[in-house]
Parts: C-alpha cells; structure tokens; sequence
C-alpha cells in the first residue's frame, strides 16, 4: 500500500539522519499530505496495517512536532502502541488466570512478576513500557476516584495517579538499561533515554490519543468537509460533518 510505503520512507529518513531532526518543510508536509490521506478513508475499513499508522502518528507529534533526534526512539514508541493493542500485555493474568494491573512493588518481588518474562530484565522494561502507555495514552484513566466522606470513611478514597506511573516507569526505564544483557533487541542507551526523558514520550503519547486514538484531528476533518463541499461531494461533506458534530459542546 502507497501510505505504508512512504511511512516506511519517512522512517529511513530518519534513521539516516539518527543524531539529528530532519524535519525539515518538505519532510512536515509529507507526514500532513499522509495523515490527510488517511482521513480521505475515515469511517471505512481499510487494510492499512496499524503498526503504519501509528508510526505516522509518533512521527508527526514527536518527530516533527517535538524535534526528537533519536531513530530508536521513534520506532519503539511506534512499536510499543502496536504490542499494547493487545491488553493481556497491559494487564496481565495473574496466578488464577485474572487479569491485573502491575504496581512498582511487584517489580520488586521476583514472585510477583509477569509469568511470561524470561528475566527481571523484561519484567522491568515492560512495567516501564505499560506505565508509558497509561499516562500518555489513557491518562484519564489514573485519577484517584473520590467516595463520599462518611463516619467511618474520613478522607475520599485514592488509588495511584500518572504521577506514580511516571515516577515509577522512569525507575523500571533505568533499572531495564542497568539489566541489559546481550540477547536484549533494545539498546540500554535507548531505555535510558525513556527514562530520563519519560514525561516528554508521555506527553506526546498524550497528544498522539487525543488527536488520532481516541480523538480525531478535528482541524483536518474541517478542511477535508470543506474540501467535498467545494468539489461537489456532498456525501463525503456529510459524513466528514457527522465527525465533527461529535466535538460540540453537549450543552
């Protein structure tokens, strides 16, 4: 397919200037004249592997949004979305066959780790990797619910925040790089650099949900509206305008 071609492309560009943003105009303009194809087929299936997608996604708002130099980086964000399409990474089964949210302190207790990891190795890179994907991409997801104060019940209940999970996921980056082992595919530099700069990636995952995951970029579908109104597609203007009337305010 032409899109995953040129996503494929873009990507080499990168890699060949690793060490530097080569996101020059013409390189921004490619990843918008991308994206915009992609919305000339919302709403239809497409057979466009997500793996595509969400490397275009992570280039625009990383990569040229954000300046980010690093080739490895790009990729491992763009692949750590793909393996969490499946939530058994996300929550994986505990010793009864339940799913469960993985907390710091079972990283810290051998027995606690995920039963499918090789070594503590793994197990701490994908506590980082999950708690990089919670507070970029579902950060709503991690706001202390309150219960209403009773007799007995003082203080609102809390449970842990995106500050946990960032504080947490820049450690198990780190301790990852520290336990780095030659059969690893990651380098420990690149972990490292989850780690040190892991609110940047969180923010930027933040921005690649809100937009493209589980928002949409409501200035593009504008434009594209207006681009079947001009042309005389007002079948395409109508379902481009019913995707717009989900971003009006319900009051």
């Amino acid at each position: 397919m032409l899109i995953e071609q040129r996503v494929h492309e873009l990507k080499a560009i990168i890699a060949g200037n690793d060490g530097h943003n080569a996101a020059d105009g013409r390189f921004a303009r490619a990843v918008d004249e991308l994206l915009s194809a992609v919305y000339d087929d919302i709403g239809t299936v497409s057979s466009l592997p997500v793996r595509a997608l969400f490397d275009l996604f992570v280039i625009k708002v990383l990569y040229v949004g954000r300046q980010s130099r690093d080739a490895a980086i790009i990729d491992y964000i763009g692949s750590l979305l793909e393996a969490y399409i499946d939530a058994r990474k996300l929550f994986p089964d505990d010793e009864h066959g339940s799913p469960r949210r993985l907390y710091y302190s079972d990283m810290l207790d051998p027995e606690k780790h995920p039963r499918d990891e090789p070594d503590v190795y793994e197990a701490y890179r994908r506590y980082a990797d999950s708690a990089l994907f919670l507070s970029g991409v579902f950060p709503s997801s991690l706001t202390p619910r309150s219960r209403p104060k009773t007799h007995l019940r003082r203080r609102t209940s809390s449970t842990v925040d995106s500050a946990y999970y960032v504080a947490t996921g820049k450690q198990m980056y780190r301790m990852a790089a520290e336990h780095h082992h030659n059969e690893c595919e990651h380098a420990p530099r690149t972990l490292a650099m989850l780690g040190d700069n892991f609110e940047l990636y969180a923010d930027a995952l933040n921005e690649v949900s809100e937009r493209y995951i589980t928002g949409f970029d409501f200035g593009l579908i504008a434009d594209k509206m207006l681009d079947a109104m001009n042309a005389g597609e007002p079948a395409a203007a109508a379902r481009y305008g019913s995707l717009l009337r989900l971003d009006r305010d319900p009051s």
